[in-house]
């Protein structure tokens, strides 16, 4: 499994069209062989801040369907990004 989870910032009065521009690709990560969560949202406490979670079934998964990454638009509009990938060899449910 990997896990790929982090931030992204950018300006506070950017958010709202940054996420909006996120729609589409959220969609289409959910329904990706291999996807088993993405979520692109908001902060609730930094204005500028953008949380990133996937999930994903294989580094293979990712890689087929992240292609070339952001677009330079959604690029454009970071103004940093702190965003990790996670081999994870083990998992156990808290709930």
């Amino acid at each position: 499994m990997v896990i790929v989870a982090g931030h992204i910032l950018v300006e506070p009065s950017q958010r709202t069209s940054y996420l909006e521009g996120c729609v589409h690709v959220v969609e289409l990560a959910r329904a990706a062989p291999g996807c088993l969560d993405f979520s692109v949202a908001a902060d609730i406490v930094d204005p500028g801040r953008i949380n990133v979670y996937e999930r994903w079934e294989s580094q293979a998964a990712v890689e087929a369907f992240r292609g070339s990454g952001p677009g330079d638009e959604q690029t454009d509009a970071m103004i940093s990004a702190s965003v990790t990938e996670f081999d994870v060899t083990g998992s156990r449910a808290l709930t």
